[in-house]
């Protein structure tokens, strides 16, 4: 089995593509090498992924992988982003917290397929501007 998470870099899109052609449920952390909040919150995103064997893990370092970012609006960090498929759940801001982050992980992967695809105005500008693959495709 590959591996279910990795630091995104120009050699690894490719499995990120593969994960979200699979369907399978993506947590990504976007966040900043220089951030000492994202630092210290590394070490509890890389718990999660034990915690969730079934989903898979990439870490995004929005500096590193600018041209992948593109015009994302990433407020603060860290940020979550969680998408299966073409759907993007969650996108935003989060409290550097592994049991707040395990909880948010756990309400969006319980949605099903119907609640995924209810657009709204707002949901429906995330779904192209946070889309992973869509940031893939641009980058």
């Amino acid at each position: 089995m590959a591996a279910s998470s990795f630091t995104l870099d120009n050699s690894n899109r490719a499995q990120l593509a593969q994960w979200l052609d699979q369907g399978d449920w993506i947590i990504a952390c976007l966040c900043a090498a220089w951030c000492d909040t994202c630092c210290g919150y590394r070490s509890g995103f890389d718990q999660l992924v034990a915690q969730h064997p079934d989903k898979r893990f990439v870490w995004i370092d929005i500096e590193d992988q600018a041209d992948f970012i593109g015009d994302l609006d990433v407020e603060n960090f860290p940020t979550l982003l969680i998408q299966r498929g073409d759907h993007v759940a969650f996108f935003g801001t989060v409290l550097p917290d592994v049991k707040l982050a395990d909880r948010l992980i756990r309400a969006q992967a319980e949605k099903t397929d119907d609640m995924l695809n209810v657009a709204t105005d707002e949901s429906a500008a995330s779904q192209q501007i946070c889309n992973l693959r869509i940031r893939l495709q641009e980058a």
